[in-house]
């Protein structure tokens, strides 16, 4: 087991990411890498190989300094209080882009558990912890929906990994790499944005339609909202975009986002739903 020791660049707060003193790191060799946060700040990262090495300090953003975020929102009137309040986070990663599309298809308008059991299902047969793009190959759409994919969704991500090579999205500026995904059918704004945070680890993209926004966009409103006016509640934050809406679900779950009740929202749609 080699070990490496690494400063985060800025604030950084490993316990505040991973919810625990230790961070365990699946590697697309089926190996795992662990860290830990040490009282002066550094991290200390073991894995099997000086690839697994690197793999996990892209994993734990070690090098993405959040500093010029917090500078410039820490007094925001919607986010401020949840940045002051986190800083040191950051979204962790996955070790593969392909992952990342596995994750992302998977969550596509389904609850986060029913996801993440088909997510694990598609892992299960692969016989693997982290999914691969050639890994993903192997498996039809047919085999796919076994697992619980909608029909649509099963072709969607069999046609994503054979028409593309997902690690080298990585060699892209984000707007290459939005382009070229939103061309894909069944890749919305959303979808782009779990692959862009978790699998090539961007802040410039946010999740565009996720529920948690949409319910707090609808608790701001007093209105439910429609899925891509959540564009505009992450538009101010520019370059940021991905770590701040992922900051405003937190901050919404903590009850740090002023003015948004989550009854206001629960009552907004069920009203939308009476109406329809």
């Amino acid at each position: 087991m080699l070990e490496d020791v690494v400063t985060p660049t800025g604030p950084y707060r490993l316990r505040l990411m991973c919810r625990a003193d230790t961070w365990c790191g699946a590697l697309a060799d089926g190996a795992e890498a662990v860290a830990q946060q040490r009282s002066d700040g550094a991290v200390v990262i073991r894995a099997p190989s000086e690839d697994g090495l690197a793999t996990a300090r892209f994993m734990l953003a070690l090098v993405d300094d959040t500093a010029e975020f917090h500078r410039r929102f820490n007094r925001d009137p919607v986010l401020g209080a949840t940045a002051r309040s986190m800083v040191g986070y950051r979204p962790l990663r996955l070790a593969t882009v392909a992952h990342a599309a596995l994750r992302a298809v998977c969550g596509q308008l389904i609850e986060a558990r029913r996801a993440a059991a088909i997510e694990r299902s598609v892992l299960l047969e692969l016989g693997v912890s982290v999914a691969t793009t050639d890994g993903l190959r192997t498996l039809s759409p047919l085999d796919l929906r076994r697992h619980g994919l909608a029909t649509s969704r099963a072709a969607t991500l069999s046609r994503l990994v054979r028409s593309l090579d997902m690690e080298r999205l990585r060699d892209y500026d984000t707007p290459v790499v939005l382009d070229r995904l939103s061309r894909e059918r069944g890749i919305g704004p959303w979808s782009i944005g779990v692959i862009a945070i978790e699998g090539l680890g961007r802040y410039d993209h946010g999740l565009v339609g996720d529920l948690g926004l949409v319910k707090l966009l609808s608790s701001l409103r007093g209105e439910w909202v429609a899925a891509e006016e959540t564009a505009a509640l992450l538009a101010p934050f520019e370059e940021w975009q991905g770590l701040a809406g992922q900051l405003l679900m937190l901050g919404f779950a903590r009850g740090l986002i002023p003015g948004a009740d989550p009854d206001v929202g629960r009552r907004a749609r069920l009203r939308t739903r009476r109406a329809a």
